[in-house]
C-alpha cells in the first residue's frame, strides 16, 4: 500500500504495515565520517531482527537503483525498520545509502520526514554521527536541540555537550537533528569521535552502547557485533570513487552529516 505524503515524498508501506507500530523513539543515520552511524544502525537492525515497515522514496535522491537485501532492483530510498523491545514496544531506525545533493532539497526532505514522524507521534529523534578528532580522544556525547530536552537527557545520565560541534553541522541529518522542536519532536545528535574517514568499528559500537544505556533500551549488542560492523563497513565504504559524504572536521568548519 502506497501513501503520498507530499508531492515529492512517497511512502511505500512494506509487508502489510500501515503505521509506525506505535514507536516513540527513532534512530537515524546516513553514510558519513567512518560510517559510524550508518554501520551502527545496520548492525543494530541485523542483531535485533528488525522488520522493514516502510520505504521513503523522494524525488531529490540521486537516481541510482541498487539491489536490495532480497536481490531485487530497488529505487533510491530510505528504509524505516522496527526493532521490538523487551517491553513489547518498538523503536524505529531510518537509514539509507544517499541523501539529496542540493541544500534546498535536503531541507525539503527533512521537513517531509519530520511531518511523517509527527503524524505518527514519534517523540524522540536521535541522529547518529561521527566527528574527526585526535586519536587520544575516544568519546561519545549527545547534543540536543532544545533546553528542555537537554535537562531530560542530563537526568538520564547522558553525556550532554554545550560546546560541540563548535562550528555547526550541514546536511539532511543535521537538519533532522535540529528541526525537531518545530514539529514537537525532541531531537538530538549523538556523536562518537574518530580519527578519520576510514571505518571506525570501535567508535560505532561504543556509540550504540552509549545510546542503549542513555535511553534504557536493552537492545541486543552481541559480542560478534564487531564482525557485523566490519562486513557492513566494507560494503558501504567508497572504493575508487571520491567519498561524496565529506568528512566531519573539528574546530573551524561546520561538519557534513
Amino acid at each position: 500500500m502506497n501513501d503520498l505524503a507530499t508531492m515529492s515524498l512517497l511512502i511505500e508501506w512494506r509487508d502489510g504495515h500501515e503505521n509506525l507500530l506505535g514507536a516513540r523513539i527513532c534512530l537515524f543515520s546516513l553514510p558519513g565520517v567512518g560510517n559510524i552511524g550508518k554501520a551502527g544502525i545496520d548492525a543494530l537492525n541485523s542483531t535485533n531482527d528488525a522488520i522493514e515497515i516502510a520505504r521513503l522514496h523522494h524525488t531529490a535522491l540521486p537516481p541510482l537503483a541498487t539491489l536490495d537485501e532480497d536481490g531485487l532492483l530497488s529505487p533510491p530510498h530510505l528504509s524505516i525498520k522496527g526493532i521490538a523491545l523487551e517491553s513489547g514496544e518498538y523503536i524505529l531506525t531510518i537509514t539509507g545509502s544517499s541523501q539529496p545533493l542540493e541544500p534546498n532539497n535536503q531541507g525539503a526532505m527533512a521537513r517531509e520526514i519530520l511531518t511523517l514522524l509527527q503524524k505518527y507521534k514519534i517523540s524522540e529523534l536521535i541522529v547518529l554521527a561521527g566527528m574527526i578528532d585526535e586519536a587520544a580522544r575516544k568519546e561519545t556525547f549527545i547534543v540536543p536541540s532544545s533546553s528542555s530536552y537537554r535537562v531530560d537527557l542530563e537526568s538520564r545520565g547522558a553525556n550532554v555537550r554545550r560546546d560541540e560541534p563548535s562550528s555547526g553541522a550541514i546536511g539532511l541529518a543535521a537538519l533532522l537533528s535540529s528541526l525537531g522542536p518545530v514539529y514537537q519532536i525532541n531531537s538530538a545528535c549523538a556523536i562518537a569521535t574518530t580519527v578519520g574517514a576510514s571505518g571506525d568499528i570501535i567508535a560505532s559500537q561504543k556509540l550504540l552502547s552509549s545510546i542503549d544505556e542513555w535511553f534504557s533500551l536493552n537492545l541486543v549488542i552481541p559480542k560478534d557485533a564487531n564482525e557485523k560492523l566490519v562486513k557492513k563497513l566494507k560494503q558501504i565504504s567508497p572504493q575508487k570513487q571520491e567519498d561524496l559524504v565529506s568528512e566531519l572536521v573539528q574546530g573551524h568548519d561546520a561538519f557534513y552529516m
